[in-house]
């Protein structure tokens, strides 16, 4: 492959990050804020599944300290997440992609629940630890909207990332 189309596939994929961290940030009435999607993670555990040999445990680490700098965290808080969730991924994504796609939801939200629990433990270790149920909602809205972002990434990486 040559370096243009290698250059092109990661503008690409960047481009999915900085739209995912927008809706990251996109402000929600305080009553959707715990039901936000866990919009990030989503992307990059699509990009870990799709394209394990580009996008793996380093990027991830990277994407994650980016989204402690966006969001104002402790550094680190949320690179730990996502580099954990990854690892995993990276280890199973050849089981994961065979799976249909509601057994693929199950995988999303407990994958999601191994970055918030990792969250939850790195705010708990600074006594900022969340003492609601809803923390814990976002793992869920993630795997409710796992097909369409599935979808809808899986034709944006047809459409512009060659492989």
């Amino acid at each position: 492959m040559g370096y243009s189309l290698i250059i092109r596939s990661w503008f690409f994929i960047i481009l999915s990050i900085v739209v995912a961290m927008m809706l990251t940030i996109l402000p929600l009435p305080f009553w959707a804020e715990w039901v936000r999607p866990l919009w990030v993670p989503a992307v990059v555990f699509y990009w870990a599944l799709a394209l394990p040999e580009r996008f793996s445990i380093g990027a991830a680490w990277c994407v994650g300290v980016l989204l402690d700098v966006l969001l104002g965290t402790v550094l680190g808080e949320n690179a730990l997440g996502l580099t954990v969730a990854v690892f995993v991924v990276s280890k199973l994504y050849t089981r994961i992609r065979l799976f249909p796609m509601w057994q693929q939801v199950g995988v999303i939200v407990l994958l999601s629940l191994c970055y918030l629990v990792l969250l939850f433990w790195m705010q708990g270790l600074m006594g900022q630890a969340p003492l609601s149920w809803q923390f814990w909602t976002p793992s869920i809205t993630t795997g409710l909207l796992w097909p369409w972002i599935f979808i809808l990434m899986r034709d944006y990486r047809r459409r512009f990332v060659i492989r």
